[in-house]
């Protein structure tokens, strides 16, 4: 069981460069480090830049070095393996995946299964199976349209509605499933079980550029947190890589002495999936589907703030998961200690049904 990773050139100029697809990206990351071979060189333009650009271990600059190793080598693995192992299952996520993915099914069509996780944009016969949000293809609706130019749709939306090798989730697909909650319930049972009830957690995300947001919105959360404190047994809040320095610095100020309050500063180990297990509540920032996904999982309350900032596919999500009755917005005139449940998400339960429905139809099986 392996798991190869996609990384990208980091160093110098590369954090400007994500734009660009790995291949090319990789390409000219290559070009560059040839070029700055030249010390001389080296030293005049490294002073434009932010930091330094590793120009060590120069390599050939052929495409098939950059673009088909990976795909190569799963290959020759995977054929290897298969007389006595058999077909060879393929995860592939995120945009970065896309073109090794669709090598090694080109390569391999008879040896491997490859699932696509996030959508590809274009070619999706290129793949067995794509697992994409619904809220992918929000783009395909009069409403959604209205907010791309024209000029850009074919390149940042799908062109077409989901055929008969795409599955349609809510939400994210995460880790955060019941046997995870359970080894963590487990795991977490001495510092989370004896906290007076209700526990409400808090996951504070970072503005994205489809759900912008700023202090302001952490000043609304901290009002309305000062409001719920009451009904509230104990309050555990977390941040994320993406939270701006002047949100945190409002919310430790605020509840950093608060006898209620708990606030993780993000030293190990990570509390996350033990805020999952133990939770009775949860109020999220609207700006994470992937937290959002792992709390509606739960069957929990889950309440969310700073909704009306989403735009676009980021608002039909939130609107696909009120019409569940899986959240509700975070007012701050709520009690903490009332409860209610919803059918929770199970998107990974229902991906891995199509899977072993689709490998069955084709006279395979998942051991």
């Amino acid at each position: 069981k392996t798991m190869p990773r996609i990384i990208r050139p980091t160093g110098g100029i590369n954090k400007w460069l994500h734009f660009l697809p790995i291949s090319l990206h990789k390409m000219v990351d290559q070009v560059l480090r040839h070029i700055l071979s030249n010390t001389t060189f080296t030293t005049l333009f490294q002073g434009k830049l932010s930091a330094p650009y590793p120009v060590s271990n120069v390599q050939s600059l052929g495409l098939s070095s950059v673009l088909e190793a990976d795909s190569r080598r799963i290959v020759t693995m995977v054929r290897d393996t298969f007389e006595k192992e058999g077909l060879a299952i393929v995860i592939a996520c995120g945009r970065d995946t896309i073109p090794y993915a669709s090598s090694v099914r080109c390569l391999a069509p008879d040896n491997v299964f490859v699932i696509q996780i996030q959508h590809p944009r274009y070619r999706l016969d290129r793949f067995d199976l794509v697992v994409t949000p619904r809220h992918d293809y929000y783009a395909l609706t009069a409403k959604g349209q209205q907010g791309v130019p024209w000029l850009f749709r074919r390149w940042i939306t799908p062109r077409e509605p989901p055929g008969p090798n795409v599955v349609l989730t809510s939400g994210a697909l995460h880790q955060a499933d019941s046997a995870a909650l359970r080894v963590a319930a487990t795991n977490w049972h001495d510092e989370l079980a004896p906290l007076p009830k209700p526990l409400v957690v808090v996951n504070i995300g970072g503005p994205t550029r489809n759900c912008n947001y700023g202090v302001d919105l952490a000043k609304q959360l901290v009002s309305s947190l000062h409001n719920v404190s009451e009904t509230c047994g104990s309050v555990r809040i977390s941040f994320s890589r993406r939270t701006p320095q002047k949100v945190s610095d409002l919310i430790l100020r605020e509840f950093s002495t608060h006898p209620k309050f708990y606030i993780w500063g993000g030293e190990e180990p990570n509390p996350h999936l033990g805020h999952l297990a133990w939770a009775d509540a949860f109020i999220i920032t609207a700006d994470s589907i992937s937290m959002l996904s792992e709390a509606c999982s739960t069957g929990k309350p889950v309440y969310v703030v700073g909704t009306e900032h989403c735009r676009w596919k980021f608002s039909d999500f939130h609107n696909t998961l009120q019409k569940r009755g899986a959240v509700r917005p975070f007012t701050g005139s709520e009690d903490m200690s009332d409860s209610w449940s919803y059918p929770p998400l199970n998107d990974a339960i229902d991906v891995a049904a199509r899977v072993r429905e689709v490998l069955a139809q084709r006279g395979w099986t998942v051991g």
